[in-house]
């Protein structure tokens, strides 16, 4: 396979999994809105923060309200990071290698794509945005399985699905933070039943709710959410589980060498992290640590397998 097209199709697969994540993020922090007390609930700057972008909202916005971060996050498709904008790379991604990839899964990308941007409108008050975030999250979901019953299962799937994962990875991480960013205040005992209402909502986030019941069997509390968040091989959508897949899908390629090193310190991270002992400071500084970790995983994964960037002329000089 030419290394452009399975740069390509790996990018494909992360703009798909970062535009369902950044849905799924939006949700979250929606939620705890209304569920929580003003004195704890998260705000809107924590998002900014946790995806990286506060000189892009900086420069269009003179301050952080709710309208304008989801507005932001959703829709403007002049910034890289919105839903839209990564639905529209992934959809030029995916025109420019029609070729390999299942004539139906080209045009069920390019309608919901569509379908998306025609429909924004509805996503920009609190009572139409849960539907059109929940309708994102479906259809990507629908488009994923979609490539996975009718895309060969060759070297290009294992490129699609490495940046699936290792987006997936790392927006498990920034979704988890949500919790780190708001702590409930020690000096505030009356509103410790709250604990366990924010994370329930991080699990109902990543659609681990009923698999966390049904594995752990315990009353959802903060180590054993971490704990099955982190760790729990079985769960698709937990960091060990897309780790073990990126290692797998490594696995079948040649010269794998330095990314597959790259991947077992990870796992090392993972399984030595003393998650009964993480409040939030070192959660956090674990976060970050995965998070410089992943970008050492990509950067291998890009030297080894993708054609290097080109150079301008005037970089040359």
């Amino acid at each position: 396979m030419l290394s452009r097209v399975a740069e390509t199709l790996y990018w494909m697969g992360r703009y798909l999994e970062r535009a369902e994540n950044i849905a799924r993020l939006i949700n979250v922090n929606t939620n705890l809105m209304l569920d929580l007390p003003k004195g704890i609930a998260p705000g809107w700057e924590p998002l900014i923060r946790i995806l990286g972008c506060h000189e892009d909202y900086a420069e269009r916005h003179d301050e952080v309200t709710e309208r304008r971060v989801v507005n932001f996050l959703i829709s403007d498709e002049g910034y890289p990071g919105s839903i839209l904008s990564n639905l529209a790379f992934a959809r030029e991604n995916a025109r420019t290698i029609r070729d390999f990839l299942p004539r139906e899964a080209w045009e069920e990308l390019n309608a919901f794509y569509q379908q998306a941007v025609d429909t924004k409108q509805s996503s920009y008050a609190r009572q139409g945005r849960h539907e059109y975030l929940h309708q994102i999250i479906r259809g990507l979901q629908q488009h994923v399985g979609l490539l996975a019953g009718t895309m060969n299962h060759d070297t290009g799937y294992q490129f699609l699905n490495m940046g699936k994962k290792l987006e997936r990875a790392d927006m498990t991480t920034r979704i988890i933070n949500v919790k780190s960013e708001n702590p409930i205040p020690e000096d505030a005992p009356e509103l410790r039943p709250y604990e366990d209402m924010l994370w329930m909502s991080m699990l109902e986030c990543l659609s681990a709710y009923q698999m966390y019941r049904q594995s752990m069997q315990v009353r959802i509390n903060r180590v054993d959410v971490l704990t099955f968040l982190f760790r729990k091989a079985e769960f698709p959508r937990s960091f060990n589980y897309c780790i073990h897949d990126i290692a797998d899908h490594l696995s079948r390629l040649p010269h794998n060498a330095e990314p597959l090193t790259v991947l077992q310190h990870i796992e090392r991270m993972i399984a030595e992290a003393p998650m009964a002992e993480m409040d939030n400071g070192p959660l956090h500084q674990f976060i970050d640590q995965l998070q410089i970790c992943l970008g050492y995983l990509h950067n291998s994964i890009a030297e080894t397998y993708f054609p290097p960037p080109l150079v301008r002329e005037e970089d040359a000089a």
